[in-house]
């Protein structure tokens, strides 16, 4: 029989791919992740304090920049929270311990581990300029966060290196497991960034990310202006690492007009 020639790591997988299935808050999408959330948080929490204590990061505290990223972020996790908690996906978000720091780098970026661990870089405040900016910008990581989007990507990345025979096990304590995390965290580059999502996920990102930020009071047009300043940093050379693997701006830009009608019906200014 074929089935005897397969490993028993795959048929794992398998077992765990089939069992394993979540929903994407909003977009109601299906995906597989074969990973629990509390080891994906566990993991996201050691490399997160592993990189504000490297000696190359320099986190930035007790300024009116770092206390605005916190107060807009605190602001946009209040509103997820409560939206998670009364769509019955508390679940999903058990177990997050919210962190915003504001890191000094030239780099046009920021990024959202499991567990709502999030790191600004100083070099995208004058792309986002404005409160709503800058609410566009975490409203849309934090979005990667809430729909499992490295969870996803982990589960993939554990499939196509064939290291299903350790799904279902104490991954936070396989070196593979987290040699495979490191790899899709970026962990241990200079830059210590997420790797670029899926066009898809980027997508998808987008829109729950303008409704995230709407829920916290912030206009939803206002983030296609802030779009629209990104489209201009891309002046035909290579994009900002925040635009890696994204989709092309047009698209972007058109895809957003689209989404934020829906994203209107949640907004109320504060």
């Amino acid at each position: 029989m074929i089935i005897k020639g397969i490993k028993r790591g795959y048929i794992l997988t398998l077992v765990f791919f089939m069992a394993s299935c979540s929903t994407v808050p909003l977009t109601g999408r299906k995906q597989a992740n074969l990973v629990s959330d509390a080891e994906m948080q566990q993991m996201a929490v050691q490399s997160y304090n592993q990189f504000l204590k490297d000696p190359s990061t320099k986190v930035i505290y007790n300024t009116s920049e770092s206390r605005r990223v916190k107060a807009i972020g605190e602001r946009i996790a209040v509103a997820v929270t409560k939206f998670m908690n009364d769509k019955g996906y508390a679940d999903q978000i058990a177990g997050y311990k919210w962190e915003f720091n504001l890191v000094e780098s030239k780099e046009v970026n920021a990024w959202c581990m499991p567990g709502g661990k999030v790191a600004v870089y100083t070099g995208i405040l004058p792309v986002a300029k404005t409160d709503a900016g800058l609410a566009t910008v975490m409203g849309h990581e934090i979005a990667h966060a809430i729909a499992k989007h490295a969870n996803e990507r982990y589960s993939q990345q554990m499939i196509a290196q064939g290291l299903g025979s350790i799904i279902g096990t104490a991954i936070t304590k396989s070196e593979a497991g987290m040699q495979v995390f490191d790899q899709v965290f970026g962990i241990g580059a200079q830059t210590g960034v997420l790797l670029p999502m899926s066009r898809k996920q980027e997508s998808e990102a987008d829109r729950l990310g303008l409704t995230f930020m709407a829920m916290a009071g912030y206009n939803p047009n206002d983030a296609l202006i802030f779009w629209q300043r990104m489209a201009a940093q891309n002046t035909g050379q290579t994009p900002p690492e925040f635009l890696s693997t994204h989709p092309s701006d047009e698209t972007r830009i058109s895809d957003i007009k689209k989404y934020i009608p829906e994203a209107m019906k949640y907004y109320r200014a504060k």
